[in-house]
This record gives C-alpha cells, sequence and structure tokens, in this order.
C-alpha cells in the first residue's frame, strides 16, 4: 500500500477531482457549511479553487503550486482552502465563475477565487504561475490584517451585481463610437499580437472567433494589410496545428503559449491531449 506524506479533508470525498488533491501539503477542504464556519471564526479569507478531473491546466497549476510545500505553507497559515469539483457542484461554479468574468472579463478552469470568511468573492481569475499566484496571495493577507474594510467594501459591490447579472439592462447613455475611437482600441490590442504563431501572447489562448470576425471586418474597411496578415497567419497557423485533434477527432479548446498545443512555449512538440464537447445555442 502506497504511504503518503501528506493526506488533508479531501481524503473522504467521491469525486475524482477532489481526491486528486487528497495528498496535497494545501489543507483542502470541500465546500460545506462547517468550513464557512471555520473561516468565520479563524477571520480568514476563502481561497476557493474550482476546476474538474479532466482540466489540463488544473493539473499543471497543481503541479506547480499546490504540491510545493512552500506555496501550501503560505496558503495554509493565511487562508482557508476549498477544492470544488464543477461537475459535482455547477452550482456554486456558476456563481463564482459570474464573479470573475467581472472582475477580469474572461473565465475558464481552474479558477481561484479568493473570498471573505462568509464566500463574497474580492478577486480571482484562472490559472496563475506560482510566482503570480504567492504575490498575489501574500499581497491580500497583508491587505486583510491591515485594511480589511477595503476588501469587504469591494465584495459587497460585487456581490451585488452577480446577484443582479442574470437581470438585462437596457442602456439609454448615448454613446460617441468614433472611427478614432476603434482605431485607438485595435492599435492597443494589436501590441499583444503573436506574430509568430498568431492569436496573442497570453497563455493559455483560446481561438475566439468573434474576435477574428471582427479584426477581418476592420482590416477590409480600412485597408489595414497589417491587420489583415495577421488573421491570416493566426488562422493558418490553427489550420495546420494541433488544435486538431488528429486521433480522437473534433477539436481542442485551447491551447498554450503558441498556436499547436505544446505546454512548452516555442515548441511544437508536445500537444497538449485535452478535448471537450461544448454546445453552443
Amino acid at each position: 500500500m502506497k504511504s503518503y506524506k501528506f493526506t488533508n479533508d479531501l481524503i473522504n470525498e467521491t469525486s475524482p477531482y477532489l481526491l486528486q488533491h487528497a495528498h496535497n501539503p494545501v489543507n483542502w477542504k470541500p465546500w460545506k457549511p462547517g468550513t464557512l464556519d471555520q473561516a468565520k471564526k479563524e477571520n480568514k479569507l476563502l481561497i476557493i479553487s474550482i476546476g474538474y478531473a479532466a482540466c489540463h491546466w488544473c493539473h499543471v497549476m497543481e503541479h506547480e503550486s499546490f504540491e510545493d510545500t512552500t506555496v501550501a505553507k503560505l496558503m495554509n497559515e493565511n487562508f482557508i482552502s476549498i477544492k470544488i469539483d464543477r461537475e459535482e457542484r455547477p452550482d456554486v461554479d456558476q456563481v463564482y465563475m459570474t464573479a470573475v468574468q467581472m472582475m477580469t472579463g474572461r473565465g475558464g478552469w481552474p479558477m481561484n477565487v479568493i473570498s471573505l470568511p462568509d464566500g463574497r468573492p474580492v478577486w480571482g481569475g484562472t490559472y496563475f504561475p506560482k510566482d503570480r499566484w504567492m504575490s498575489a496571495l501574500e499581497q491580500l493577507a497583508e491587505m486583510w490584517k491591515k485594511e480589511p474594510d477595503k476588501l469587504i467594501e469591494y465584495a459587497e459591490g460585487l456581490t451585488a451585481k452577480v446577484k443582479q447579472s442574470d437581470l438585462i439592462h437596457v442602456n439609454n447613455d448615448e454613446t460617441n463610437f468614433t472611427r478614432h475611437f476603434l482605431k485607438q482600441s485595435i492599435e492597443k490590442w494589436e501590441r499583444n499580437f503573436d506574430h509568430r504563431y498568431g492569436g496573442t501572447k497570453q497563455a493559455p489562448k483560446f481561438p475566439l472567433p468573434n474576435n477574428y470576425e471582427l479584426l477581418l471586418r476592420y482590416g477590409v474597411q480600412a485597408q489595414d494589410k497589417d491587420i489583415l496578415k495577421f488573421v491570416e497567419l493566426t488562422l493558418e497557423r490553427m489550420a495546420f496545428g494541433g488544435i486538431y485533434d488528429h486521433i480522437g477527432g473534433g477539436r481542442r479548446f485551447s491551447f498554450p503559449t503558441m498556436i499547436f498545443l505544446s505546454e512548452n512555449p516555442g515548441s511544437r512538440d508536445l500537444p497538449m491531449p485535452e478535448s471537450g464537447i461544448f454546445i453552443i445555442c
């Protein structure tokens, strides 16, 4: 029988995803009322980390951060850490995904949210490299000790917006969307173009068709050959790269630093073995 150096409260769960984290040095706890009660009693912020068993970047962040004893020490001393399987609790996932999208303009998994002891979110995002994750945790822990009122005030405003997120609001404000404003927006976007592999420079990359449709329309109307050339490069890299699953069929939904689905930036050799089924209505 294999022995483990660390075992946390997830060992009693049935979710395959949660069990994958049961031997992390992080003192993970499941999403239960008692966990929130503990956070309130100890007056600690919550780390709410959500993912699923087949999520590639969930495993990457686990290996880089959650299996690291230095990171675990920082998390254990300053936070109550909760792991959630989004397939087991889609209701909780939806609430925090809405909050992350409001804070960052994007969403995905792994999803990592810092919340008040009662669960109201104050900060969040998706995948974070180890250094950025530790830096954010240190800053938030320090702020909670010295300026908790600021975090509480922000959480109250964000929670109110999340509660209203299903409502449709009509914008009656007059807009002044000029060609000059559009050009400025495109130029700002252009600074983040990856002219070697296509797409943008951030990782992981996602094939966002609406973005490239907008760039195509702009390129044609403005007769901007550089924009059109960039879109052509991106589509070419997608067509000939590892975004297509040549073994199982279909396509993969994301790719890291470059278009070929490699785990190594600048390499075309190691496709990421993950496909997903999405229903688009």
